[in-house]
């Protein structure tokens, strides 16, 4: 599977008024890269998928932990 999170380098001009970042990123979710729904599609056990916010593992797409 791709991966999930992609980054771009926004255009920073020479009269930016705020301090620019220099790097931005963004999610792509995963069912992005699944077409149809294939049948037996491995999943979760019902505990795990209550922690994980879904029953297939294909589907699932962990945000990274906040930093800072």
């Amino acid at each position: 599977m791709p991966n999930q999170f992609r980054y771009y380098v926004p255009f920073r001009g020479p009269f930016d008024p705020c301090p620019p970042i220099a790097v931005k990123w963004y999610n792509v979710p995963p069912n992005l890269f699944l077409g149809f729904q294939p049948p037996n599609l491995p999943q979760f056990p019902p505990q795990t998928a209550l922690r994980a916010g879904t029953l297939w593992p294909a589907l699932y797409g962990p945000y990274p932990p906040k930093s800072g």
